[in-house]
């Protein structure tokens, strides 16, 4: 068959930045492809993979094409998911090919998949006598014909070192399989029973169960920390199994919630898909290729796998639907909780967002009627919220030098000595967040960044904690020389964590900080310590706020409640007030009551009086009137222009040929261009325009208009951001 001979032609959507598809001939005796199909195809002098996007072309066709070279052994993607990067792309303004590459990002899982080593049980008798890991090993292969060592070792909770000895004795036997042969790992049980479920979560619970199978629809789950809202939507993912379907679970950082996934194999028998960047090159392709064939029924993952070709989705849970980390901030620019209810939409499948501090865009929607509301209003298992107490620093200083207060001093050793945990909260990575000479008033600065350099005193080093740059802890001041001259300003995680082991000497100190944690098994690591009562006292960042239960933990105390309440931005407040919350509520959740301690300068913060009364809606209430009055976001739309370059001047000339070019509408508002208050950003200057329109405007039309009539060049670039969350 001469391959250049074409009946027909497709368009091949492709997995870069380009404005739209290339057509493709398709070879004479090739069966058409659909829309979904995965294919290579020659793009100048490479080949690249991409995918069919439309099987009947329109236009004239162009006179030569070149060919389709193969299409790829795995399943097309679904229609519904074709649909959603069609949406995302028009709704960012990104190049549909970068959108794409989010959803065929593992190219590993379209080559012919490599062979893998299995066992099976030897056919042989075994031994009368076993030792106790080699008999759990033999029955956990009781159903199976073959497993993967390290999938058999998990299961029967040995070590791999186990396995092989029983190979080499003749126990089991070794054999090499493709990949694709291999059974994919048990589904989950939906049939299991959970716990006992109180009056108001089994309503809660059932009304969630209802809407598997009825369409779309969006629900806000709202209820207090440790009011059981994850076994309550538990009950939607058995609903989902049973109707056989798939169900896709979002958390905001799933390499940390190793207490969400014991609870979810305590239910259902096995562990889910996982899904995030941790995961090794094998465990993606595997994966990838599972989920493609419809065999996995459940994914856990953060917010890209959205893009997974789940086939048969049946219902989408955001759990802490608030939580800063569901906006993508780089690459193709989205918030993963706003495009969950998209797919959701596209896919005729039901949607829940669980918080126990909905975002106020997710409370504005269940106002206007487009989401409705449950609620979880109390603690599970009868336990009761914690007391909070505001300790004003103005009354009750530290001494000097330090950052505890008398107040929060004694609570912590009077927990301790009741044999109880505490916990000590400082949003602030490092030791502190300013190195100062004391003789010139030098402030070590970023080289490449519009920000301080954080001291790691652990690590010796001062670090940028927006691009990384380094450099070694300094002797003496680089501005005019002085040794001993140089002061640590202000307390970050580690500061407060020295502190703390000089006033409580005796106690089992760990520290919880992204920088002193290596990976995610470290993560888990301690988090299981403190579960096990090995740590007395957990001093930590916002990674202990992520949904974690310490049943002993009855003190929380907050080191800087002002913290993020300082700057301009439009989210400071809320963004304040839920990390409070959810950090607070580690507090009491078993069967002592907690309390909670923060310390402020300004108890008469609105901030800090809603968290000290407990009050949710009250707090959204008056953050909702502010944000009217100003005609801010969820009550009107922005969208972020960020102009950079190499060199300030670069910058200015564009973001001035922007505001030249700006569009003059009604009601539609173009602010700066101004430095953005992240100026300078791994060596590129910045500057920001916004633009505000109402919520009912059709903005991406009239950016896309705007942008042709100032373009970048050489080598400024403008970033796109609809619906901004971060404003640096």
């Amino acid at each position: 068959m001469d391959r250049h001979q074409t009946t027909a032609r497709v368009s091949v959507l492709l997995p870069l930045p380009l404005t739209g598809a290339y057509d493709y001939a398709v070879p004479e005796g090739w069966s058409p492809p659909g829309p979904g199909t995965i294919v290579r195809v020659p793009l100048g002098p490479r080949e690249v993979v991409g995918v069919v996007w439309s099987s009947n072309p329109t236009g004239p066709a162009p006179p030569r094409l070149k060919p389709l070279l193969e299409y790829l052994p795995v399943p097309p993607l679904p229609g519904p998911l074709l649909a959603f990067i069609d949406w995302v792309a028009r709704y960012t303004l990104s190049p549909p090919g970068s959108v794409l590459r989010m959803a065929i990002s593992v190219l590993g899982a379209f080559q012919p998949p490599p062979a893998v080593e299995v066992v099976s049980r030897s056919p042989l008798p075994p031994p009368p006598r076993l030792t106790v890991a080699r008999a759990r090993v033999l029955a956990a292969l009781e159903g199976h014909p073959f497993l993967r060592p390290a999938d058999l070792a998990v299961t029967a909770e040995v070590s791999t070192g186990v396995i092989k000895a029983m190979v080499q004795a003749g126990l089991l036997t070794r054999a090499e399989f493709g990949e694709d042969d291999v059974p994919p790992p048990l589904t989950p049980d939906w049939r299991r029973g959970g716990p006992t479920l109180s009056p108001t979560q089994s309503h809660v619970a059932a009304a969630l169960a209802q809407s598997i199978g009825g369409g779309y629809g969006t629900t806000l789950l709202c209820g207090v920390t440790g009011s059981g809202k994850t076994e309550v939507y538990f009950e939607a993912i058995a609903a989902c199994l049973a109707a056989g379907q798939q169900a896709l679970i979002l958390l905001p950082e799933i390499a940390l919630s190793a207490q969400w996934l014991e609870r979810f194999e305590h239910r259902f028998g096995v562990a889910p898909q996982a899904w995030h960047s941790g995961l090794s090159g094998v465990e993606r392709r595997t994966g990838w290729r599972r989920i493609a064939r419809g065999e996995v029924p459940v994914v856990v993952g953060a917010r890209s796998a959205l893009f997974l070709p789940l086939g048969r989705l049946g219902l989408i849970v955001v759990d802490e639907e608030h939580d800063a980390a569901f906006k993508q901030e780089d690459g193709v620019l989205y918030q993963a909780r706003d495009m969950a209810v998209v797919r959701g939409r596209l896919a005729n499948a039901p949607v829940v967002l669980a918080s126990a501090t909905p975002s106020l865009e997710t409370v504005t929607n269940v106002e206007r009627g487009r989401y409705r509301r449950l609620d979880l209003p109390d603690r599970a298992g009868g336990a009761s919220l914690p007391e909070v107490t505001v300790i004003d620093l103005r009354r009750h200083a530290p001494a000097r030098g330090r950052y505890l207060s008398p107040p929060l001093e004694d609570a912590v050793r009077e927990t301790l000595a009741a044999g109880d945990q505490a916990l000590l909260f400082v949003n602030r990575r490092g030791y502190a967040p300013l190195t100062l000479c004391r003789a010139c008033g030098h402030r070590f600065e970023c080289r490449q960044c519009s920000a301080l350099l954080v001291e790691h005193r652990l690590r010796r080093k001062l670090v940028c904690h927006h691009c990384g740059y380094s450099e070694p802890e300094p002797h003496a001041c680089p501005a005019c020389g002085a040794t001993d001259a140089l002061v640590a300003w202000g307390p970050g995680v580690e500061r407060i964590a020295e502190e703390a082991a000089f006033l409580f000497s005796g106690a089992r100190l760990e520290v919880m900080s992204s920088d002193l944690l290596a990976d995610a098994k470290a993560a888990r690591a301690l988090v299981n310590r403190m579960a096990e009562r090995e740590v007395d006292l957990l001093i930590g960042t916002q990674m202990i706020a992520k949904g974690h239960n310490f049943p002993h933990l009855t003190l929380v105390g907050i080191v800087d409640a002002d913290l993020g309440l300082r700057g301009g931005d439009l989210r400071a407040g809320e963004r304040s007030f839920q990390v409070l919350q959810q950090v607070a509520g580690r507090a009491g959740r078993a069967e002592k009551p907690g309390r909670v301690l923060l310390q402020t300068t300004d108890p008469a913060n609105p901030v800090i009086q809603a968290l000290a009364a407990r009050d949710l809606d009250g707090f959204l209430a008056v953050e909702a009137e502010e944000r009217l009055a100003a005609n801010m976001p969820p009550y009107s739309r922005l969208v972020a222009l960020i102009v950079s370059a190499a060199t300030p001047e670069e910058a200015d000339r564009l973001a001035r040929s922007l505001a030249r070019t700006a569009p003059r509408l009604p009601d539609v508002t173009v602010l700066g261009p101004a430095p953005a208050p992240m100026a300078l950003l791994r060596g590129r200057h910045r500057r920001r325009l916004l633009v505000r329109a109402p919520k009912d405007v059709s903005i991406q039309p009239i950016i896309t208009d705007w942008l042709t009539r100032a373009p970048a060049t050489g080598s400024a670039r403008i970033t796109v951001d609809v619906d901004p969350y971060s404003f640096l």
